[in-house]
């Protein structure tokens, strides 16, 4: 006990290998709960930091170290078994947990032995130590250590503090010192002590006995000890002897039963019930052993909180059986937790593979780039006859449209020149009804000038005649600046008649078939082209544009004498990546998972955008959902119950990760979040999980990104012959602004991958909208130079 911490774990361990061979179970693995009734600091079950001892143990390098990796060691350095230890708990918390399997109403564990302890179950919200406001867990209160504040020094004794100086462990456990089996004989010599040497007993004689022997306060027949100290007792001094014992027990008692009155008084007013029924399992041989000490507990708790029905049950072994029912609880539990993240680590990618995917980026970049590879490569790098970026002489209104997802808007953009060069917007969303996202391509164009026509008149300008640029945000094969011809629809259109014509034509017939105004359509911008201008129009130097929304991509200004497409070397050239279709070749096969295969598998193109699928907005929710649904048809969520409406596809949206993993989102709003999605009766460990499972999709996410992005910063440094490059990237999208963290994650793996490139991000504001005016401007500028 007061030797050093290898020697006490080593014995421990000795005697588990004992028990072990005595069983014939050596060479079983079983699963191990641990009582260690001392002080501890917990973070997680199977971890526990010993605060201080007590009790009278003193072993030497223990305190403030992990008992369980002090025993882990020991059993390891023996060799001759092997044990998993999934539990530590307090003793009280086995007497809890031993008494709750027979009477439900168990929620207090009480010890009154050797040292003195107490625990109960806590509501999560009053635990600020401890993340999640759901549920409860039990407190191990150590409340032995009460009074160690000054907090009973009205009540404590002159005995007290001689018993208090004499310990081990001086100041500390005085509430313990009151009321324990390890003191309370003690007490009693001290004050026969005193007694006697006052001349009130044993006619004023001590014994060397008397001064120096620990009394046993259990055995009450007076005459017998103090003839076992050589005194010699007359029946007067039996009767007063008999008398310090009963007083001392008494307080002890009285003691133990104010606190524990504290105890039910805060479980009441948790519940907040005017009558609470509840039990009390009591272990500890002070409590079981002592003739009185029960009675007057009981008695004395049923005075201090008489709307307290209070049961108190003894344990039969808590220590042992309850840390085994805590072990097999916990065993479970491990185990699901182990299956979770073994299928979590599917999602997870090291720098290895983030480095991986630069380098097959930067390759289909080449493919993509050259005339012989370009038909076959899965990135396309398609020109946009986007030349120049603005110069600040551009000025005009502009109309501009901007049509990338559901919603389409219709801007009129007014740019001034010169010293008080300004942009100067108002524009109106008109939503596109589903049906007319499937239905034909007249329909959608008729539909789309409709929505002109009533924003010319809502900004009184019926029948102007303005030039127009035209954000289409869908893979577009460009050879003039005014034409795009659609390659194929993404993000869930389906217009018919479309794919393969120019997007141009098809808005002109339009605004001919409606015969009530006039536009001169000057460009055809894709929202990444537009989104670098907007930023370009802030900071000269942003050369780059990311979209990161419903759906993902990013252009740069890229060399001539590289686009092979195109003929002539001189100057740059921004290219529309379209990166979302990287992988659609088997370029990221070795990083999907089961659950982006049955995203692809239920999208409206299977086997195509198969990099946005693992990136944009559009498919992060669906992406979670798959694995929540895997995870509960496996019982490791939400105890195994579906909701129908978690079957339902898309019902995660991608807008619940933002807000699931926002860090000033409580537990208890993600739940509310699950209950929209007909999860009742989820928990705040369901919630836990969930929040987990989203910010692991959500991080793989922003790691793919990033990847993406240095592959074209580092391009642009070696396309320069740069040893460092300094350059500006301008980012939109919904995914970008509003989740808490795919920005900070995507600016660390492209510092990380690209560490030779200095990237700034910048927000761009609105470039679908004012990049598309500024193209246009940039164009009208350079025709009227021309002309």
């Amino acid at each position: 006990m007061r030797g050093s911490g290898t020697e006490l774990f080593n014995h421990i361990a000795e005697c588990l290998a004992n028990f072990l061979e005595k069983l014939g179970i050596k060479d079983k693995k079983l699963p191990l709960g641990f009582t260690f009734s001392f002080p501890c600091q917990q973070t997680k079950l199977d971890e526990s930091i010993l605060v201080c001892w007590t009790k009278g143990f003193k072993a030497s390098g223990v305190e403030g170290r992990d008992v369980v990796g002090l025993l882990r060691k020991a059993i390891k350095n023996r060799g001759d078994f092997d044990i998993d230890i999934v539990a530590v708990i307090n003793d009280t918390v086995g007497t809890m947990m031993t008494c709750g399997y027979d009477d439900h109403h168990c929620e207090i564990g009480l010890i009154i032995g050797t040292g003195t302890n107490a625990c109960y179950m806590e509501e999560m919200r009053h635990l600020e130590l401890v993340d999640g406001d759901e549920g409860r867990m039990c407190v191990n209160m150590e409340w032995g250590a009460f009074g160690d504040d000054g907090a009973l020094d009205d009540i404590r004794t002159e005995f007290d503090r001689e018993i208090d100086a004499g310990s081990l462990n001086p100041g500390k456990q005085l509430f313990e010192k009151m009321i324990s089996g390890m003191y309370m004989g003690e007490l009693v010599r001290l004050i026969l002590v005193k007694m006697a040497k006052d001349g009130l007993l044993f006619q004023g004689h001590t014994t060397p006995d008397l001064l120096t022997t620990v009394f046993d306060i259990l055995k009450l027949i007076a005459e017998q000890i103090l003839r076992g100290l050589g005194l010699d007792p007359s029946p007067e001094d039996c009767v007063a002897t008999q008398r310090v014992c009963q007083i001392v027990s008494t307080r002890a008692a009285h003691l133990c039963a104010a606190s524990l009155a504290a105890v039910l008084r805060q479980i009441r007013d948790n519940k907040a019930t005017d009558r609470l029924r509840t039990t009390v399992g009591v272990d500890g041989s002070v409590y079981k052993n002592h003739p009185q000490f029960a009675r007057r507990l009981n008695k004395m708790v049923r005075l201090l909180v008489p709307d307290c029905d209070v049961r108190f049950l003894r344990s039969e072994d808590g220590s042992g059986k309850g840390a085994a029912m805590v072990t097999a609880v916990a065993y479970r539990l491990a185990k699901q937790h182990a299956e979770r993240q073994r299928i979590l680590d599917s999602l997870r990618l090291d720098r290895d593979q983030l480095l991986e995917v630069k380098r097959r980026m930067e390759e289909e970049m080449k493919r993509g780039l050259a005339k012989n590879t370009h038909a076959a490569a899965a990135v396309k790098m398609l020109p946009t006859f986007v030349r120049s970026t603005p110069d600040g002489t551009e000025r005009g209104d502009f109309l501009a449209l901007d049509l990338g997802g559901t919603n389409f808007r219709v801007l009129l953009v007014r740019v001034r020149s010169g010293k008080r060069r300004s942009v100067e917007m108002h524009n109106k969303i008109y939503t596109i009804p589903q049906d007319i996202t499937q239905g034909t391509g007249d329909e959608l164009f008729d539909h789309i000038v409709h929505c002109i026509a009533d924003f010319l008149e809502y900004m009184g300008m019926k029948g102007a005649s303005l030039p127009l640029g035209f954000t289409f945000s869908f893979p577009c094969h460009q050879t003039r600046l005014d034409q795009g011809i659609l390659i194929k629809w993404t993000k869930g259109f389906k217009a018919s008649g479309c794919e393969g014509e120019d997007v141009a034509t098809l808005l002109k017939d339009a605004i001919h078939r409606s015969e009530e105004f006039d536009l001169d359509v000057v460009a055809v911008v894709n929202d990444t082209v537009g989104t670098m201008m907007s930023c370009g129009y802030e900071d000269p130097q942003c050369e780059v544009g990311l979209i990161v929304g419903t759906g993902t991509n990013a252009c740069y200004m890229e060399e001539m004498s590289n686009v092979e497409l195109v003929d002539g070397d001189e100057g740059r050239m921004c290219v529309n990546m379209e990166w979302g279709a990287f992988g659609d070749q088997g370029e990221l096969e070795d990083i999907c998972t089961e659950f982006d295969r049955a995203v692809d598998d239920q999208s409206t193109y299977p086997g195509k955008q198969r990099y946005e699928k693992m990136i944009s907005g559009m498919y992060l929710g669906e992406i979670v959902r798959n694995v929540l649904l895997d995870f509960t048809a496996k019982g490791l969520l939400f105890r195994g119950k579906l909701s129908e409406r978690l079957k339902t596809r898309g019902i995660f949206e991608t807008k619940f990760l933002s807000q699931i993993e926002s860090d000033r989102l409580a537990l208890r709003q993600v739940r509310s979040i699950l209950q929209h999605l007909g999860l009742i009766s989820s928990t705040c460990d369901d919630s836990i999980l969930v929040k987990e499972v989203c910010s692991v999709v959500s991080k793989r996410a922003a790691q793919l990104c990033g990847a993406g992005l240095a592959a074209v910063v580092d391009k642009i440094r070696l396309n320069r012959g740069l040893e460092k490059l300094s350059i500006t990237v301008g980012v939109d999208g919904t995914l970008y602004k509003l989740h808490p963290h795919f920005s900070t994650i995507m600016r660390e793996t492209l510092r990380d991958l690209a560490p030779d490139c200095e990237v700034t991000l910048i927000q761009s504001e609105d470039g679908s909208g004012k990049g598309a005016a500024l193209i246009t401007a940039v164009a009208c500028r350079l025709r009227d130079a021309r002309k």
